[in-house]
């Protein structure tokens, strides 16, 4: 089978797709609602927020047909894996955060891809110069390519907390894939910048592009026959129709001996992944990070992401300064500040904790913290700043010496939240890494593969420096995905989560204090100008921060530096993540909230709307 579009503007594909037998078995007193697409949603029942309207609609009518948050959450993430596939999709990974209602206890699930048994520390380098690859020649390449997770982790997660099956949450996606959706602006925006990439290999020239490589024409209506049958052959056999089936061989096979187009240019480095390490992938159980902010319980993904230590040591850093007390610029300049300090010490210290110990405890102890806060003056630091030292007894203000290695996570993720009726939570951040990610679709598979290798450091950042993030056989490469849930007195608060790469864990931390510290309602807090401080000389800042009084005053008066968030093709890439987040309200009301203009605007939805 392949794909077919069609061009049909306005074409309604979209809102009719997912149309299932969830929703004619409602009652008669439950009639869904005529959805629309809109970036806040108030209502009873459940809620979803995701960058998508289709897979918003999948998961509110899995809510309606008696599914739960967890239900729910699988089927927005693989219609995710239809609507938006540069970003989403079977070939990719990522972290689930899930709050519990029944026990009150909050588990994680690291579904993060997987290198190879064959991997080694010299995986990204030029076998003759020894130095490392371009990033562009590693990535679109069968080397980058990790054993992925995606398929793994809705399998966990519905076998241990859903109500549904695999196979019936997968239903509205298998439709959105056979009849079809509407092709978007962002939707070719995202093919622009993946154009070589997609016309590199002939199954992704055929599934993504015209007949003459180019890319499709929005408003019209792309069909994915190919994704439909897997889905719909995973729901029939489960997840080991993947691992250790047929599935997991093509997958092996594309990699191995990637489907690249005769008239490519490209030197394509075939990968080293076998089936046996497909059939071998394990989604792993963690224990959440958790810290007190504020009076609230935040909880987050521990190693192998980044993202619960470093907003988690953060806030530790915030908790020292009443930010609601003072001015908004120094306040703002405390936010800058921890964030620097706490991104020294996640490149020094955060790896994969299945290989390297990872002091954990360390990085999110109050006392810690207080040693990182003793050296934020009335000045800017000047980066890149040492990393601290996060083992007991702690030192004053001690500093340790590293050298600072480049960071290539992609910017294109995707993140969904789902509440239900019965109090469960999910906070969901995954992705196949770049726009495209390695650029190789699966062929027949109708999905693309990942790069998230490529989020491993090529080399040490000098031959002495102690490296967490370097290659090895079956390692997961660093995260920075975030997925938050907070509690207040033992019961969700709110929850948040962001695409955006190395920002995703600046742009939860933002919007978290924007919502607890400025009194923002979470749409509010969601919407308002972004700027992302990495331990970077220059802060990167979004159009509409720089163009505030706010960001004068943070510069004259405190030296801080900004630079203007640019990409090269997509309009996005001005924009710093895509934030998605569900509010608890009393009385058992949500307020859903999407991006209201970022990528497009993103769907929020509820079960019964007010």
């Amino acid at each position: 089978m392949q794909a077919r579009y069609v061009l049909r503007i306005g074409a309604v594909f979209a809102l009719a797709a997912g149309t299932s037998a969830a929703t004619a078995s409602a009652t008669p007193a439950q009639h869904p609602p005529n959805y629309v697409k809109q970036a806040t949603a108030t209502g009873t029942g459940g809620a979803v927020a995701s960058a998508e309207f289709n897979a918003s609609k999948a998961g509110i009518e899995t809510l309606r047909s008696g599914g739960n948050a967890i239900d729910a959450a699988v089927a927005v993430a693989s219609t995710l894996g239809v609507t938006e596939p540069f970003v989403a999709g079977a070939g990719g990974g990522g972290y689930m955060v899930i709050y519990l209602a029944k026990t009150k206890q909050v588990v994680t699930i690291d579904g993060r891809e997987m290198c190879a048994a064959a991997c080694t520390p010299n995986l990204f380098l030029d076998p003759a110069t020894g130095k490392p690859l371009a990033f562009e020649d590693a990535r679109r390449s069968g080397l980058s390519v990790g054993v992925p997770g995606m398929v793994a982790t809705w399998d966990k997660a519905v076998k241990a907390y859903g109500r549904k099956s695999l196979g019936s949450n997968l239903k509205p996606a298998i439709e959105v894939a056979d009849h079809g959706f509407t092709v978007t602006p962002n939707f070719v925006d995202q093919e622009k910048e993946a154009l070589a990439d997609l016309q590199t290999f002939t199954s992704s020239r055929k599934l993504f592009l015209t007949k003459d490589g180019q890319p499709l024409p929005a408003g019209s209506t792309l069909r994915n026959p190919d994704l439909a049958h897997t889905y719909s052959e995973i729901a029939k056999h489960g997840a080991s129709y993947l691992y250790g089936g047929p599935l997991g061989n093509d997958i092996a096979r594309a990699v191995t001996h990637p489907p690249v187009w005769s008239g490519s240019t490209f030197n394509v480095r075939p990968g080293l992944m076998t089936a046996q390490d497909v059939a071998n992938y394990v989604a792993k159980t963690r224990q959440p990070t958790h810290v007190n902010y504020r009076g609230l319980d935040v909880y987050g993904m521990p190693p192998s992401s980044s993202g619960g230590t470093t907003t988690g040591e953060a806030l530790n850093i915030l908790n020292g300064w009443n930010l609601s007390g003072e001015s908004r610029a120094e306040a703002t300049f405390h936010y800058l500040e921890a964030s620097r300090l706490a991104f020294a010490d996640r490149n020094a210290y955060v790896g994969d904790s299945d290989y390297q110990p990872v002091p954990v405890q360390g990085l999110l102890d109050p006392a810690f913290a207080a040693t990182r806060r003793c050296l934020v003056g009335n000045k800017a630091l000047t980066s890149p700043v040492a990393p601290g030292i996060p083992f007991a007894p702690y030192g004053t203000c001690p500093t340790s010496k590293t050298a600072a290695n480049p960071v290539h996570e992609g910017t294109q993720t995707n993140h969904l939240v789902v509440a239900d009726k019965w109090g469960n939570v999910v906070s969901y951040t995954n992705t196949i890494e770049q726009v495209a990610g390695s650029g190789i679709t699966v062929p027949g598979r109708g999905f693309l593969l990942n790069n998230e290798m490529t989020d491993f450091d090529f080399a040490p950042a000098t031959p002495s420096t102690y490296d967490p993030n370097l290659p090895a056989p079956g390692k997961r490469p660093r995260s920075s995905m975030s997925p938050t849930i907070v509690l207040k007195a033992g019961a969700p608060d709110f929850t948040l989560g962001s695409p955006g790469g190395a920002t995703i864990i600046t742009t939860v931390l933002q919007t978290l204090i924007n919502h607890v510290d400025f009194g923002m309602s979470l749409p509010q807090a969601l919407a308002a100008p972004r700027v992302s401080q990495r331990n970077n000389a220059k802060a990167d800042a979004e159009p509409a921060f720089l163009s505030t009084d706010l960001a004068k005053v943070l510069t004259s008066q405190y030296g801080e530096q900004f630079a203007a968030k640019t990409g090269p093709v997509l309009p996005a890439d001005s924009f710093i993540g895509n934030a998605t987040g569900i509010d608890f309200l009393p009385g058992g009301r949500f307020q859903a909230a999407a991006e209201p203009v970022r990528s497009g605007g993103g769907s929020a939805l509820v079960v019964n709307p007010q």
